[in-house]
């Protein structure tokens, strides 16, 4: 028997993340930051989907959590206020 609703979206767990990566979804919760300040785990988060570059102003590239990593951090009992 399937308990699942057929119509709802199945939403899988890429893979756990570190305690680094956690961090970092937690420094970018209230405010994207700039790319040169940002931890080296910016890159497998971006591949999962977590996060994302932004260009708020020409020359200026910022880093930014995606509904996917704000996902993740709700999953976690983190609530954005």
């Amino acid at each position: 028997m399937d308990l699942r609703d057929a119509s709802a979206p199945v939403r899988a767990i890429k893979r756990l993340l570190s305690h680094h990566e956690i961090a970092t979804l937690l420094l970018l919760m209230n405010a994207p930051i700039d790319v040169l300040a940002a931890p080296p785990d910016i890159a497998s988060l971006s591949e999962y989907g977590y996060v994302e570059f932004i260009s708020p102003s020409p020359g200026e590239t910022q880093v930014r959590l995606t509904e996917h990593g704000n996902a993740v951090l709700r999953g976690l009992g983190i609530v954005r206020t």
